[in-house]
């Protein structure tokens, strides 16, 4: 025969069942807080999605660029180092596989107008450009011969911009130079004398003392073609220099047979 429950006993089991209603009760409402919370943050996300999208327009779709997109992969302009220094970093899109940085194509786009419209404030008189780089030396020399801008190739001559007693002694209100690393020279003589200074950056560049930049592949004369092609074309316009540029195909060796990376 069952032994009766006593009056303790029962209402132990009257607690408990109490507790555990009102832990089902909890459980079901913070599932319902979870779905409601998890239905918020797919809405946020689709949200932050299409604000990206709004805000952060595709290489490809970037508009009223000075060539086409595609001459920029052609002359691998985009093409940095596989060393990305701190100033550069904000330059940079991605890697590629093999670690090589790639530029922001689009932004690259912006700074060279940036850098024609600043290198526009000055007279050609007034400007020397320095380039050590054999792979710019083409470039730099039609530069210079149709915009009467003054070229250092080869070796910048020391001392010629902080020296007045030497013969070759200039006077100059515009330093431009091809990379910050191979014409350092010079660079440290337009800092000594507080010149400003407008440079071509590769991603492993370093930019003290330079007053206008321009990122962009600074080691291959198919990048430093179209760049200098681009800034001669735009220098001669705001000018109104009375030169024709020759097209680009006369800058970059072999232009036509040139193909964009896939």
């Amino acid at each position: 025969m069952a032994k009766a429950k006593t009056t303790k006993e029962e209402k132990a089991e009257k607690v408990a069942s109490k507790d555990n209603d009102d832990k089902k009760a909890k459980l079901a409402k913070l599932l319902e807080k979870a779905k409601k919370l998890e239905g918020a943050v797919e809405e946020a996300k689709e949200i932050k999605s299409e604000d990206i999208k709004k805000k952060v327009k595709p290489e490809e779709e970037k508009e009223n660029t000075l060539v086409p997109m595609e001459d920029y992969l052609k002359a691998s302009i985009h093409l940095g180092t596989r060393v990305i220094t701190p100033d550069m970093r904000k330059y940079v899109y991605r890697r590629r596989a093999d670690g090589l940085a790639v530029f922001n194509t689009a932004l690259l786009d912006d700074k060279i107008r940036a850098g024609a419209e600043y290198l526009s404030q000055f007279e050609p008189k007034d400007i020397i450009v320095v380039c050590k780089r054999e792979a710019g030396w083409k470039a730099v020399k039609m530069f210079s011969e149709l915009t009467g801008i003054r070229a250092f190739m080869k070796k910048y001559p020391a001392g010629i911009l902080t020296n007045a007693k030497l013969d070759n002694f200039i006077e100059t209100e515009l330093v431009f130079v091809c990379d910050t690393w191979l014409d350092k020279n010079v660079l440290a003589d337009a800092i000594r004398i507080k010149l400003p200074v407008l440079a071509i950056c590769d991603t492993n560049n370093f930019t003290k003392g330079i007053t206008t930049l321009i990122p962009g592949n600074n080691k291959s004369a198919k990048s430093l073609g179209i760049i200098f092609f681009l800034l001669t074309k735009l220098y001669v316009e705001k000018k109104k220099l009375d030169v024709v540029v020759p097209p680009i195909s006369e800058w970059i060796d072999d232009w036509d047979q040139l193909v964009p990376p896939k």
